[in-house]
């Protein structure tokens, strides 16, 4: 873990590099090229938003509106899929870091992970910026998202581990990983209200990670609750982060020394 944070400081410049050439392949060709980064959440939220308050009349939740709950808990979620979507590719789409240069692979997949980081930070201010126009005051609690998006990045970096080293060898997880990511959006209380469901049933649906950080921008935004004060989930989330984390590491390091050869 330290040489991993060091190999952080000692790459920084070729990482930032990295980060920005990601940025711009994903873009590059289109006419308003980095903007579709935003326009295409946008429009999404856009959509979500008449189809479920405009179209099936949906209430305000705890006398919030719609639309202020729907973002606080829709943009951690886009986030999270765009950066391990991403990142299960980081291993194949820089192979040539892999075969030609001395660097430290287990890097590849913070370079997505941060160019989605990048544009969710833009969306955090968006979200601000959308609950001052709608009346509400800033608070200390609005500080907390950025807890629960470093608690995001360290998921995502263990699970992109996983996936960024098993896809060299079998290919399909690509196609995994996108149909997990399909599936959790809608399992995930992201339009819907975990209060919806009935109590006895509420403890399988905390079993998904992202449930916490839902909840968490949530608590931050609307309910004004600290992590501590949900100390069960706090724990439950942390302990399975780590454990995917270290298994990230130990699956990544037994399968990075035959990378060059299927590559």
């Amino acid at each position: 873990m330290n040489g991993f944070l060091a190999s952080i400081l000692q790459n920084r410049r070729l990482l930032w590099s990295l980060i920005k050439n990601d940025i711009k392949q994903k873009y590059i060709g289109n006419i308003l090229g980095i903007l579709w980064a935003f326009i295409q959440p946008l429009a999404t939220i856009l959509i979500f938003w008449f189809v479920f308050q405009v179209g099936f009349k949906s209430q305000p939740v705890d006398n919030f509106p719609f639309i202020l709950w729907l973002i606080a808990g829709i943009l951690p979620w886009f986030f999270f899929a765009d950066a391990l979507s991403n990142a299960t590719n980081a291993v194949v789409a820089n192979s040539y870091l892999v075969k030609k240069i001395v660097f430290r692979v287990s890097l590849l997949p913070i370079i997505p992970i941060f160019s989605s980081l990048a544009v969710h930070l833009f969306f955090i201010l968006f979200m601000y910026g959308m609950f001052l126009y709608y009346g509400y005051s800033p608070s200390l609690y609005w500080l907390q998202v950025f807890y629960y998006l470093f608690a995001t990045t360290v998921l995502l970096l263990g699970l992109s581990w996983i996936t960024s080293s098993v896809v060299v060898f079998f290919r399909d997880m690509g196609q995994i990983v996108a149909m997990l990511i399909q599936f959790g959006f809608w399992l995930t209380p992201i339009f819907w209200s975990i209060d919806m469901v009935p109590q006895r049933y509420h403890w399988i649906i905390k079993l998904n990670p992202m449930v916490y950080i839902i909840e968490g921008y949530r608590d931050s935004m609307i309910y004004h609750k600290w992590f501590w004060q949900k100390g069960d989930m706090s724990f439950y989330y942390w302990s399975v982060t780590f454990v995917i984390f270290f298994l990230g590491i130990k699956i990544f390091k037994r399968l990075r020394p035959h990378f060059s050869d299927v590559l």
